[in-house]
């Protein structure tokens, strides 16, 4: 853990010394802060999504979490944390390279992260890494605010996960996906700062991450209903 902090501290002098020369600025978005309703079988799930920024036009330090907790059995599902640095490649994207560190049940694991992260053709926000470790992985991700009125928008979203390795004790076979599709519809209460929202989330395991979950007797897909709170400051 020690190796982890001074990893992200170098990572977050890097970031602010262009600051001297430019303006800085920070912020917090949290996407998602939600609770999951499973249809079925009445399943809760804790969930958030949340990133934090500091740095300038040229090069930003961002820390990002997501989690999901189980609260039926106590314990996390997913824990994850990254540290990135995000510096223009174009007038819509953004090299990132950073460290990702996840300490689900059993042993932590710790990747590096390469990838690129902007705006796509029609206002798609989308983030496409891949994770550098003795078990890597790949992940995109994109979203899209649609607003119907000043206030009320939708979101739809998409996730695509793919291990590259077998990891089997959280449940990874090689070139078996995860795909996880939500829309959430939000209003805005105070301008963009906060927006409560309501939605439903689908998530769906294929190939031979879907074998390993038939074997443990788990459930390979699941549909939930899901209320939260966007936050941005």
């Amino acid at each position: 853990m020690k190796r982890i902090m001074l990893i992200a501290a170098a990572l977050a002098l890097l970031a602010i010394h262009p600051a001297r020369a430019e303006m800085a600025f920070w912020g917090i978005n949290v996407e998602k802060l939600e609770h999951r309703l499973r249809i079925g079988n009445g399943t809760d799930v804790f969930s958030w999504d949340a990133k934090a920024m500091v740095g300038t036009d040229e090069l930003k330090f961002v820390l990002r979490t997501e989690a999901e907790f189980d609260a039926n059995n106590s314990s996390f599902e997913a824990l994850e944390n990254q540290a990135r640095l995000q510096k223009p490649i174009s007038t819509f994207f953004d090299a990132v390279a950073g460290v990702r560190v996840d300490t689900p049940a059993g042993r932590d694991r710790i990747y590096g992260v390469l990838g690129v992260h902007g705006l796509a053709p029609q206002w798609f926000e989308v983030d496409a890494d891949l994770y550098l470790s003795d078990r890597p992985a790949f992940r995109f991700e994109a979203d899209y605010e649609a607003l119907l009125t000043n206030r009320l928008i939708l979101r739809p979203s998409v996730e695509f996960n793919l291990p590259l390795r077998d990891d089997r004790s959280i449940d990874a076979g090689a070139f078996g996906p995860k795909i996880e599709i939500g829309a959430r519809l939000s209003y805005d209460l105070v301008d963009r700062t906060v927006a409560p929202y309501v939605g439903v989330h689908y998530e769906r395991t294929f190939g031979e991450s879907a074998d390993i979950l038939r074997e443990e007797g788990k459930s390979r897909h699941g549909t939930f209903f899901v209320a939260g709170l966007k936050l941005m400051f």
